[in-house]
């Protein structure tokens, strides 16, 4: 693994060059040219491939590029490209940008993970890193209206019965999850199991790429799903369903998406590696002031980004839920976060945590030895690089741990004694 010194790096090209080359987004931020000259410290490459599913999680890495933070850092040809599923993501980072693929990309974190041990890669282990996290929250369960008299919230138990009696029917339960084995399908079968409905035995979990949550839920082809917004809100707004809970109930300020990149590209190319990290970082910062709010709605409902009218992006990113169904509520602390709050530092107790929830689920045996992969793919020390480099000292945790995490079904996860959480049962009799 590549190690990395603290000097800075020179941004690539002059002040007027950079004039150039940014948006009209972008003319306020200032090139870091001057600061970092010099030092002999500039990415080897001005460029990289990255790519992004139009969800709110993924505003890091647009804000980079409409803002110009990329270009701040000497790496003005990088390009932010939207998929259209996850599992086209994984196929791009598969390939690489060599052969038409991408370099990194906005992943549901444990991807990164999956991807590395080769399963979901069609058994090819594929070298990846986490950079950082991209945010936390943002996720949420909704279904369909069929269900609105049910008034459903933490509590999926009324729909025990429900879904009990359609099965005898002959009808199939739909849940939609966004990919297997990450945070969105824990989520759906944490939900579910809390009423006593076995993710596994009473529904169908189905895998349905964000963007088309919305379109099935209307023509009627599932029950439920677990996303990221604003495809929630964009159901409400047309009247096809309601949301249940936002994933910050079930767990607040969880872990949600992660910048991951090949390995081959940060090993070759270490320095250009620790100038995207340090854009992106400062891309976060800057989604979550609330003076950009406004700025931020307008890039994003551009077509190029999610491309979806700022009605259906405002008020979730701004904290205010309303459910579809009365209720509303104002300033929620469980809205999505990108730096506050320790957002973007990506603890490796987060990743022990999908691990053995992974276990939980039975789909690893449960004497898996996770730290190696763990060590192997979370880059924490160039986050601490990015972070001194920007100025951001004082955004390092003390830990690689955030800690003992709660959960809204009364468990806890201690990374200091995973297998208690390991033992924990997983349907609520």
């Amino acid at each position: 693994m590549t190690k990395f010194t603290r000097r800075n790096f020179i941004a690539a090209g002059s002040a007027a060059f950079l004039s150039t080359t940014l948006s009209h987004h972008s003319a306020a931020i200032p090139s870091n040219a001057s600061l970092y000259a010099g030092n002999g410290d500039a990415p080897e490459v001005t460029g990289a491939k990255l790519g992004f599913i139009p969800v709110t999680s993924a505003c890091p890495l647009i804000v980079a590029k409409a803002k110009g933070f990329f270009a701040k850092h000497g790496m003005p040809n990088v390009e932010v490209l939207k998929q259209p599923s996850w599992a086209v993501m994984r196929d791009k980072l598969m390939l690489g940008s060599g052969n038409e693929g991408l370099d990194g990309a906005h992943l549901l974190f444990p991807m990164v993970h999956l991807m590395a041990t080769g399963e979901i890669s069609y058994g090819r282990k594929v070298p990846m890193y986490i950079l950082a996290r991209l945010n936390l929250n943002g996720q949420g369960v909704s279904v369909t209206n069929a269900y609105q008299d049910l008034k459903l919230g933490l509590d999926s138990s009324s729909l025990k019965s429900v879904f009990a009696k359609k099965s005898l029917g002959g009808e199939n339960v739909r849940c939609a999850i966004p990919y297997r084995r990450v945070t969105g399908d824990f989520f759906m079968r944490w939900w579910l199991a809390y009423g006593g409905i076995d993710p596994d035995k009473d529904v169908s979990l189905i895998v349905v790429p964000p963007p088309q949550m919305v379109a099935n839920m209307r023509g009627g082809s599932m029950d439920a799903f677990c996303v990221v917004d604003p495809w929630h809100h964009r159901l409400i707004k047309q009247g096809i369903g309601y949301s249940t809970v936002t994933s910050g109930e079930l767990w607040n300020n969880h872990p949600e998406k992660a910048l991951g990149v090949r390995a081959e590209w940060v090993d070759k190319y270490p320095k250009a590696a620790k100038a995207l990290l340090a854009a992106v970082l400062e891309a976060q910062m800057w989604c979550d002031r609330p003076e950009n709010k406004a700025e931020l709605f307008q890039i994003l409902s551009q077509r190029q980004w999610i491309g979806v009218p700022n009605e259906f992006l405002r008020d979730r990113l701004l904290g205010k839920f309303d459910y579809g169904n009365g209720r509303v509520v104002e300033n929620s602390p469980h809205a999505i976060k990108f730096w506050r709050e320790n957002a973007s530092y990506p603890y490796k107790s987060h990743d022990l945590w999908f691990f053995i929830e992974d276990m939980r689920w039975g789909n690893r045996p449960k004497d898996f030895n996770p730290q190696p992969i763990i060590d192997a793919v979370n880059r924490e020390d160039l986050w601490r690089e990015a972070a001194k480099l920007i100025g951001q000292e004082k955004a390092i945790p003390a830990s690689t741990s955030r800690g003992v995490e709660k959960f809204f079904n009364g468990l806890e996860f201690d990374p200091q004694n995973p297998q208690a959480y390991l033992n924990a049962p997983k349907i609520r009799s």
